[in-house]
C-alpha cells in the first residue's frame, strides 16, 4: 500500500464499498463482509484472527474525534488496517505452517521441528527450549497466534516466497 495519489484514491473507493451504510466507520463485521464480497480473497476471508489482529492494531493507531472512534476503523485508520491485514495473514501462514497438528497451537515439539523455517523465515534459534519459553508469554505450554504474532513482527520474520 503506497503513498500516492491513485493509491489514495483507490482506498477511499474501497473504505466506501467496505461501508455500506456511509457512515465513515467500519465494524469488524462490516470489515469481515467487505474481504468476502469486494476482495474476494477466501483464504483471506477464512483467517480470522489475522482479520481480527489487524482490525484491533487499525482502531487503536489514533484517538478518534467521534465518541464511536475508537470502537471502529475511520478511513485515516484504513491503510494502516491494509497493511496490518497483509501482515498477519502472511503471520498466520507461518503459524499454521508450524503447527503441524492444525490444532491452532503450536507445541514445543513442533516449534523444534520447525526451526529451518523459522531460519528460512530471518530467525535463526540458539535455544529453542528458552526461545520457547519467551514467546509463550501465558505460559500455558502452547504458544497461541497471539503470542506467535508478536514475536513474529518483533523478530521481523518475513515469508521467503511472497510478494513484498
Amino acid at each position: 500500500m503506497e503513498k500516492n495519489p491513485e493509491e489514495f484514491q483507490r482506498r477511499k473507493k474501497m473504505f466506501s464499498q467496505f461501508d455500506p451504510n456511509g457512515n465513515g466507520f467500519l465494524s469488524l463485521a462490516e470489515v469481515d463482509k467487505g474481504i468476502r464480497d469486494i476482495l474476494a480473497i477466501d483464504a483471506l476471508f477464512d483467517c480470522k484472527p489475522a482479520i481480527m489482529r489487524a482490525f484491533q492494531a487499525a482502531k487503536q493507531c489514533a484517538k478518534s474525534k467521534s465518541k464511536y472512534g475508537d470502537d471502529y476503523i475511520e478511513f485515516r485508520e484504513f491503510r494502516f488496517f491494509l497493511v496490518k491485514l497483509r501482515q498477519y495473514f502472511e503471520i498466520w501462514q507461518m503459524f499454521a505452517a508450524v503447527d503441524s497438528s492444525s490444532d491452532r497451537r503450536v507445541s514445543l515439539d513442533e516449534f523444534k521441528e520447525a526451526l529451518p523455517k523459522l531460519e528460512a523465515w530471518g530467525c535463526t534459534v540458539e535455544d529453542a527450549d528458552a526461545e520457547f519459553k519467551k514467546i509463550d508469554t501465558s505460559g500455558g505450554g502452547m504458544v497461541l497466534f497471539d503470542e506467535f504474532a508478536a514475536w513474529a513482527i518483533m523478530k521481523g520474520l518475513d515469508l521467503e516466497d511472497d510478494d513484498d
